[in-house]
């Protein structure tokens, strides 16, 4: 067995484990609501999509479940998959959804269809996306391994690098700890930065974004590197 090999079951073969011994409690959980006839208004991000709701009278963020995708601050990573989501679903295309829940953010989390197209499995599958392994219940977990591991050993996109690039959940957790440190230092000077924003203030996401540039972190909630998504 390859080094790489045994590196890459040493990291995943508690997960495997885990699987095992809760297979056949996930299996009888109805976690999955399908919804149809929504149409893409515009990708935020390698994991985040806007959609028009199936009458056209609401908008909803949608959060794709099962996967986490490499924040754009990831370069290139998170530019690549960004524009593979574009590619996979351009403005106006017509989807379903499986949804899962929504999130902290008000997100609806869910696996996203284009026809008979798993648009979630096939970002694993090229490389563009990791298995979101602390949120995989509910999801196909024997499938979206597989894609994991086969995208691993052609070295695709994230795997170019040995082992993987950085993971976006210990990314944004080392941005967080970063900006909770710069904002402890910058207590000393009250006067920095001491006009604070909401997003639903600001109203345009490329306002938000120089606001972010300026220091005010704390519109980043989740530490991706992009601020009031809300506002795509």
């Amino acid at each position: 067995m390859l080094r790489q090999d045994k590196k890459y079951m040493a990291i995943y073969l508690p997960h495997f484990s885990w699987l095992a011994a809760t297979a056949i409690a996930l299996s009888s959980i109805p976690t999955t609501v399908a919804a149809t006839g929504y149409k893409v208004l515009s990708v935020g991000d390698g994991d985040t999509i806007r959609l028009s709701s199936p009458t056209g009278a609401n908008k909803t963020t949608v959060r794709l479940a099962c996967i986490d995708a490499p924040e754009t601050s990831q370069a290139p990573y998170g530019n690549d998959a960004r524009q593979a989501l574009q590619g996979d679903l351009p403005i106006g295309t017509e989807i379903s959804l499986r949804i899962k829940a929504t999130d902290r953010y008000g997100r609806t989390v869910a696996e996203v269809l284009k026809g008979t197209t798993n648009i979630n499995q096939a970002l694993v599958q090229s490389g563009v996306a990791f298995v979101y392994w602390q949120y995989i219940e509910g999801c196909d977990l024997e499938t979206y391994s597989r894609l994991e591991n086969e995208a691993r050993l052609k070295s695709l996109g994230v795997w170019a690098v040995p082992g993987g690039i950085q993971r976006p959940w210990d990314y944004r957790r080392g941005k967080k700890s970063s900006s909770a440190g710069a904002n402890s230092s910058g207590a000393a000077n009250p006067g920095q930065n001491s006009n604070r924003y909401r997003c639903k203030q600001i109203g345009s996401w490329a306002k938000a974004q120089e606001l972010l540039k300026q220091g005010h972190s704390y519109l980043d909630d989740d530490g991706d590197g992009e601020a009031c998504e809300g506002l795509r």
